[in-house]
């Protein structure tokens, strides 16, 4: 390897500075260096003096041919030294190549009689080879005519999947080394054409069953759904024998021995099983023929034929617009949770989700379609109803119903005010019909279905029949309407998933009660009622639905499964108390009209009678006569509550009506007989109220005497010797606590004593003062003062 030589400086002689000299050494210098002479070849051209450029070149090349010649005699000697190596090995080699040709002679002398057998042999063992060969085509043959002829039986027994597998095996085994290549075309043909054929045949079969699918899928349906109804009922009819259990607890009926017996689920369960199935996989078919092995079978041969993805979109594409087409849902999905679980891959559980989402879509879209038309409560419960059904049985399948139930909820208002519509319209009906007569009851029959079915009796024991009720025929039509609102209540709000839904039935029963009966019932009282006997039976209807009212909430309780001990724990104020009130506050007007008529006797009172009449005034008579009239028929139908408020009620009025007949200005005076006919008269009154012990509590009895007190205190107070104790506070609230001073003076003020009368002074002139009189009189003076 050659060094670089080192760039040369040439340093012009001392005492050379001409510019010629300079150009020359400044053009060896660059071209010892290998720069570019063209800036030289320029600047010659330019100033006109090439030549001098051409002697320079000259010069240069003749001083560098000593330099040549020297580096030519140092290398001659090494290349003579060279050639002499190369003579030598020349002669070797020649001596070398006559050793190997004679070694050939001898290997090839030696070799030839081995080449003449090997050449034997080899072609032998050709002609062994072909014959092998010959042997191995012809049990390929043999080989290939056998799986051919299997695949043909199997192809004519419809065994597609083994022919398929008997094809496979002919094209990965025995097509490339089939020797024939009219068999090898033949087979490259037909291959295609059996894969074809089998594909055609498989997917008429799957056809033919998505077409019998559909009528299964209706019929599964409809029993899926028949058999949740044949449970439900069940389950009510257990809910009935529990509550009748519980109310005979309840009710301490020591005697009565009871059980609870679940009967044995006839049919199909549509649990774990399943309808249909066969406990084999689900392939088999059950009782209505639900046979998924067509579609398995499609399936599985489309797998063989590496065609399963485009398979499972054809058989998602065709149920999609079966369920879009049909809407066949409860057994178009209970099919489609079978192939989900036993199709190995067919079908994904978020393509079933995304079917049944789509599925609930256009259901919630229909029935809010369907309930925002509906203007019937019964139509509204029956597509609840079979919601509910189609809900509880897809449930079990592992559905999500929450958008159903959430649909039906938010119809809860809606349907509830339908039905407190058609109630309204059904208790008008009822209010309309009713005579204002007691109900006659002719048979036992009559009496279970119309007192002790809504627990409106008033004693255990069964009457004799015939029987005349104390209320009217409104009674139980109303119970009816209204026991017909909770269980269509109930019914509507249950089955939907929800545990309690008693606090919603009870909040739209109260709505029912005070709102819808309530206001038909007052109604009733203010248009229709206008005499004494009807405001009477209205006022005993009111005390028999007050009854009727607990046993209201006590069967919405037990129909919606809450404990009867919750119900009674939290008792309500009577939701119909506008109507009773209405109802004695209208018989108690009546009452009060009546006795003012008795009451205008009072008129015929003398105010200065010479002596007291002994068994009172005409008036008080007359009345004690109604008073006891009222007492022995209104016994016979009003509670004792009900008729000691009516009474109280009318006695007070009467009490009202003396002290204001005393008051009044017609009465321009009276004496002490007067008023002692008065106290007579309120004596009647007391032991009126006393000769009710029968019918009423000493307490009660108690109350109606109280309500005479403003008359007895008053007529107490006239009759008093010492009449200015009233101006005592703790006598006054003692014994005159119902009086008002207004009244106390204007009544003593028309007391006279009888020395009072005309002339009376003469043959009294001089006598000492009455103390009574005097003592009114300072009660009179100060009651002025007071005022």
């Amino acid at each position: 390897m050659q060094s670089s030589k080192p760039r040369r400086k040439i340093v012009p002689a001392n005492g050379e500075d001409s510019a010629e000299k300079l150009d020359q050494l400044l053009l060896s210098s660059a071209i010892c260096n290998n720069e570019d002479l063209g800036p030289f070849v320029r600047k010659a051209f330019t100033s006109g003096k090439p030549d001098s450029l051409l002697h320079h070149l000259r010069h240069f090349a003749r001083s560098k041919e000593s330099e040549i010649e020297e580096v030519c005699k140092a290398h001659y000697q090494d290349f003579i030294l060279a050639v002499d190596d190369l003579r030598s090995l020349l002669s070797d080699v020649d001596s070398l190549k006559s050793a190997l040709s004679d070694s050939n002679s001898k290997l090839q002398s030696v070799a030839r009689p081995l080449l003449s057998s090997l050449d034997a042999f080899v072609e032998t063992r050709n002609v062994s080879k072909n014959v092998n060969l010959g042997l191995d085509s012809v049990r390929t043959c043999i080989q290939l005519m056998e799986v051919c002829s299997r695949a043909n039986s199997h192809l004519s027994g419809d065994n597609f999947y083994m022919a398929l597998k008997c094809v496979d095996t002919i094209e990965r085994e025995y097509l490339d080394k089939t020797p024939s290549s009219t068999l090898k075309r033949m087979l490259e043909n037909k291959i295609p054409e059996i894969r074809s054929h089998i594909e055609r045949k498989v997917s008429k079969e799957f056809g033919d069953w998505l077409v019998e699918i559909r009528v299964v899928s209706r019929n599964l349906g409809q029993l899926a759904i028949g058999q949740a109804s044949a449970a439900r009922q069940r389950e009510e009819e257990l809910r009935i024998k529990q509550r009748q259990a519980e109310e005979q607890s309840r009710l301490s009926v020591r005697d009565c021995v009871y059980a609870l017996e679940e009967e044995d689920e006839d049919g199909l369960t549509v649990g774990g099983g399943g309808i249909g199935e066969d406990g084999n996989g689900g392939a088999g078919g059950g009782i209505l023929g639900f046979d998924l092995t067509p579609l398995y079978r499609a399936y599985h041969i489309h797998q063989t034929l590496g065609l399963e993805d485009r398979f499972k979109h054809y058989y998602f594409e065709n149920r999609k617009l079966q369920l879009t087409s049909d809407f066949q849902i409860a057994g178009f999905f209970i099919v489609e949770d079978r192939v989900l679980r036993t199709g190995g891959g067919l079908i994904s559980k978020m393509e079933v989700e995304n079917l049944w989402e789509t599925a609930v879509s256009k259901m919630c879209s229909v029935l809010e379609d369907q309930f925002s038309r509906m203007q019937t409560a019964n139509h509204l419960l029956l597509i609840k109803d079979y919601v509910s059904l189609l809900g509880v049985t897809l449930r079990r399948y592992g559905y999500p119903i929450d958008a159903l139930l959430d649909v039906l909820s938010k119809h809860r208002d809606k349907y509830h005010e339908l039905l407190l519509s058609d109630c309204r319209k059904q208790i008008a009906e009822a209010l309309a019909a009713d005579k204002f007569e007691q109900m006659l009851m002719k048979k036992e029959y009559e009496y279970s279905m119309n007192v002790l079915s809504f627990q409106i009796q008033t004693s255990d024991i069964i009457p004799a029949f015939p029987y005349v009720a104390p209320f009217s025929t409104t009674v139980p039509d109303c119970c009816r309407i209204v026991r017909s609102f909770i269980e269509d209540s109930v019914s509507f709000m249950s089955y939907g998933g929800q545990l309690e839904f008693y606090e919603v039935v009870k909040k739209y029963l109260d709505r029912l009660l005070s709102e819808v009966l309530d206001g038909a019932l007052v109604k009733l009282i203010n248009t229709s009622v206008h005499g004494v006997s009807q405001a009477m039976q209205v006022a005993a209807n009111m005390a028999v639905l007050e009854r009727a009212c607990d046993f209201f909430f006590r069967h919405a309780a037990q129909l919606s499964g809450i404990p009867l001990r919750m119900v009674e724990r939290s008792r309500r104020q009577f939701p119909l108390s506008k109507a009773r009130d209405a109802a004695e506050d209208m018989l108690s007007g009546l009452l009060k009209a009546k006795v003012d008529g008795f009451m205008t006797l009072i008129e015929n009172v003398n105010w200065m009678a010479d002596e007291a009449p002994p068994s009172g005034n005409e008036y008080a008579n007359e009345v004690i006569i109604y008073l006891e009239t009222l007492v022995s028929t209104a016994q016979q139908i009003l509670p004792a509550n009900v008729l000691k408020r009516v009474l109280q009620e009318v006695l007070s009025h009467i009490s009202e009506k003396i002290v204001g007949a005393l008051i009044n200005d017609s009465v321009k005076r009276f004496n002490v007989n007067a008023v002692t006919g008065i106290d007579v008269d309120i004596r009647l009154l007391e032991s009126f109220a006393d000769n009710q012990g029968p019918l009423f509590s000493e307490g009660d009895i108690d109350q109606l005497k109280l309500a005479l007190a403003e008359s007895r205190q008053l007529i107490n107070l006239l009759l008093s010797n010492h009449p200015e104790n009233f101006l005592n506070p703790v006598i006054r609230e003692r014994s005159y606590n119902a009086l008002d001073y207004r009244k106390v003076v204007t009544v003593s003020e028309k007391l006279r004593d009888p020395s009072d009368r005309l002339f009376g002074t003469f043959g009294s002139r001089g006598a000492r003062q009455n103390p009574k009189k005097k003592s009114l009189d300072t009660l009179i003076k100060r009651l002025k003062d007071v005022s």
